[in-house]
């Protein structure tokens, strides 16, 4: 039979250039004018400051949605690219209440910090005081109590024994129920046991933020999710001590649990709007584990508009968005090359991160496109644009890395590999563990940029994540954050560090394991 030598050749030329591509041969495809080019529209004030729900954002997403039809990129969700994330915008309620027929007044005396999207009227002749609040194998206050449909009291901390010590954790050392957040540990305690509503007694708390409340109260409201189990809550108050001793008609102090006779008339009317927003999300398919996902995220949202001026975000999220634009025409180009990604990486915008995470959270809570157990890792990308003015190192090339060993070793090893393999960007953990404190500024503040950002809701459901990051500055959330401040080159560097990391991770023959 006569060979076709020419044939064999082909094939054998293709089979030998496939293998032999890597991410090198599409990083020059992320260029430092391309970068430049987008961040100046993507942030400019046509975008009017991209706030959730708002026209800004609407013009942004679909800003992006042309970027990846104009790249021939497929979307993730048929052909709209568009996941619409349910919102509603919460103003501050309307409250009323009077205890033993005298009125009290709000932010001077309570304030309403949650509740369960419902109004609210309430009228009792007796409440349910539960000391600390706490449901501990060493300490219950709850024990013989019933507080079913009742109002739940409790006060702050813990008790400690007779020599001084926390006795939940038997030394000198606070329980997760004295630190900070206890108001809802100590609610959701009471929301399991049934209670109706829960109040807080903590006289400082209510005078440090009865200022911030009251001035939110002319504000046009708070975004949440606008989903089912997202309502499963009970109306939580903060008091202050002159109401509380009208409640317990007693000082406030540590005392035995009780059922206390005070007639309490609650009156809460919930003010509320539907609003849109969407998440952008497009896919390139794999080839070999079409299945298995890299999901690459920034988020696409800043903070809008106040009294006229325009905060652009070009760094908080704009350097995040267009290095996610850049990576992935870069993989579109190799795609075109006949080299399509062993997995497949998808590009994920999200919404409403500065409303608290919400578009991460609706995607992961309640509609994620492809399954949680089929995504390999979530890489996010949150401020990459400028240089961290805390830093006290000479070097300017650097990039934090947040989390990246906290669920997969692999990952870790991973980017650490590629990091070397491919840049001479200096990896900076200082933010990664986020129970160390970290000094800035002269002083050790609290770290906790592992849960400011979207990658913490795939974190949450034990996703290896990546956070990169560069720092806030002084621009940070403020008008002043424009496209002209940020550091190009370092952003270009930044976003090809990123691209080969996910290269990587998309074109292993194995996938990264969980610890």
């Amino acid at each position: 039979m006569k060979r076709n030598y020419s044939l064999i050749f082909a094939v054998f030329f293709s089979i030998f250039n496939l293998s032999s591509q890597n991410s090198t041969d599409y990083e020059n495809t992320i260029t430092l004018e391309e970068l430049k080019d987008k961040l100046y529209t993507y942030s400019s004030d046509e975008f009017e400051g991209r706030e959730t729900g708002k026209e800004g954002q609407k013009i942004a997403v679909e800003y992006l949605k042309n970027h990846y039809i104009n790249n021939g990129i497929e979307s993730l969700i048929s052909d709209s690219y568009f996941q619409n994330v349910p919102l509603k915008n919460t103003k501050s309620p309307d409250v009323n209440m009077v205890v033993n027929n005298k009125n009290f007044t709000i932010y001077d005396d309570f304030i309403s910090l949650s509740s369960n999207g419902e109004n609210l009227n309430l009228n009792v002749k007796n409440v349910v005081f539960v000391n600390f609040g706490i449901n501990d194998s060493l300490y219950n206050d709850y024990k013989g109590l019933k507080v079913k449909n009742k109002i739940v009291i409790a006060i702050k901390g813990e008790p400690k024994d007779m020599e001084g010590n926390f006795i939940i954790n038997k030394e000198n050392k606070e329980s997760k129920w004295s630190k900070r957040g206890q108001f809802t540990i100590k609610k959701e305690e009471a929301m399991k046991n049934g209670a109706r509503a829960f109040f807080y007694v903590d006289e400082s708390m209510l005078k440090r933020y009865s200022g911030w409340y009251k001035g939110r109260a002319d504000n046009p409201g708070r975004l949440a999710l606008d989903v089912d189990d997202e309502n499963s809550d009970i109306h939580g108050f903060l008091i202050g001590d002159k109401l509380a001793k009208e409640i317990l008609k007693e000082n406030i102090s540590s005392t035995v649990s009780k059922k206390i006779k005070s007639k309490i008339s609650i009156s809460l009317e919930i003010h509320e709007e539907k609003v849109n927003s969407e998440n952008v999300a497009a896919v390139i398919k794999g080839e070999e584990f079409p299945d298995e996902y890299i999901i690459i995220t920034a988020h696409l949202d800043h903070v809008g508009m106040s009294d006229g001026e325009i905060y652009n975000g070009a760094d908080d999220d704009g350097s995040g968005t267009v290095a996610i634009m850049e990576i992935a025409e870069a993989f579109q180009q190799a795609v075109k090359e006949g080299y399509r990604p062993k997995r497949s990486v998808v590009f994920l915008h999200m919404t409403g991160e500065e409303k608290g995470l919400l578009g991460s959270k609706y995607y992961t809570n309640h509609d994620p496109l492809v399954p949680l157990e089929n995504t390999v890792t979530n890489l996010n990308i949150d401020m990459i644009g400028r240089i961290d003015p805390n830093r006290e190192e000479k070097n300017r090339n650097y990039i934090y890395l947040i989390g990246s060993d906290i669920i997969s070793q692999d990952l870790h090893d991973v980017s650490e590999q590629t990091a070397k393999k491919h840049s001479n960007i200096v990896l900076d953990y200082r933010y990664n563990d986020p129970k160390l404190k970290v000094y800035e500024s002269g002083r050790y503040i609290e770290n906790n940029y592992y849960y400011r950002s979207d990658h913490y809701n795939f974190a949450q459901n034990n996703i290896p994540i990546i956070f990169y990051f560069s720092g806030t500055h002084v621009d940070y959330h403020k008008p002043t954050d424009t496209a002209d401040k940020i550091e190009y080159d370092l952003l270009q560097e930044r976003t090809k560090l990123i691209f080969h990391t996910a290269w990587e991770l998309a074109n292993r023959d194995e996938r990264i394991k969980n610890k």
